[in-house]
C-alpha cells in the first residue's frame, strides 16, 4: 500500500475516535477546551511516532512470546519523555491534562498500532501510519474541543468569541456534554458513510 494511503486512512477511513471508537477515556476527559485537545493530540502523536519507529526497527529481533511487554516498555519510554517535556515547558497544560498524559501508555490506539501495524510493516509505512493516526486523533479531539469550549464557555483557546450576550451552556464542558457531543459527531459520520454507500 502506498505511503500516502497509509497516512490518509487515519484521518477519516480508520479515524481512531470517529470510525474505530478507540481511546475514549482521554477523548472524553480532556476535550473540554481546544488547548487541552491539541495538547493531548500532540502528546499522543509523539508517542505514536516514536514507538512505531522503534517497534518497526526491532520487530525481527524481539521474540514473539515477549513482544507485548516489549512494546509496552518502548511506549512507556516515549510517554515518559513527553510527560517530562510537558512538565518542564508547558506546566499549566501538563497540570490540566493530569493523569491522562501518563495513561497514554495504556491507550489502546498506541498499543493497537504497535501490534497491528508497526510490528508487521516497514519503517516508512509505520511512520506514515503513526502520523496519520496521530493527526486523525488530534483532529477528532480538536473538533470536540472547539464545539464544547464554544458552547460551554463562549470562548476559543480561552478568548471570548461569541460576545457578551451569549449565555454559556455549562453542560458542554461537563462529562455529560462530552458524551452528547461525541454521540452527535459519531451520528454525523455514520450518516455521511450511509449517504456515500447509497450514492455509490
Amino acid at each position: 500500500m502506498a505511503i500516502g494511503k497509509e497516512f490518509a486512512k487515519g484521518i477519516y477511513v480508520e479515524n481512531p475516535v470517529y470510525r474505530m471508537v478507540l481511546g475514549m477515556c482521554p477523548t472524553l476527559a480532556v476535550s473540554n477546551t481546544v488547548e487541552n485537545a491539541v495538547g493531548m493530540g500532540v502528546a499522543a502523536t509523539f508517542v505514536l511516532l516514536g514507538s512505531n519507529i522503534v517497534i518497526s526497527l526491532i520487530k525481527n529481533i524481539v521474540p514473539k512470546k515477549i513482544r507485548i511487554p516489549m512494546f509496552v516498555v518502548v511506549i512507556s519510554a516515549f510517554v515518559t519523555i513527553i510527560d517530562l517535556v510537558m512538565a518542564a515547558y508547558t506546566p499549566a497544560l501538563h497540570k490540566a491534562l493530569g493523569i491522562f498524559v501518563p495513561l497514554i501508555v495504556v491507550n489502546c490506539i498506541i498499543l493497537g498500532r504497535a501490534e497491528a501495524f508497526a510490528s508487521k510493516n516497514t519503517i516508512m509505512d509505520s511512520i506514515a501510519d503513526a502520523l496519520g493516526m496521530g493527526l486523525g486523533f488530534t483532529l477528532a479531539l480538536l473538533s470536540l474541543g472547539i464545539t464544547r469550549e464554544l458552547l460551554g464557555n463562549g470562548t476559543f483557546w480561552g478568548y471570548p468569541v461569541l460576545g457578551q450576550h451569549f449565555t454559556p451552556l455549562l453542560i458542554f464542558i461537563l462529562p455529560p456534554g462530552a458524551f452528547l457531543v461525541l454521540g452527535l459527531y459519531l451520528g454525523l459520520f455514520n450518516w455521511i458513510d450511509n449517504k456515500r454507500k447509497l450514492s455509490s
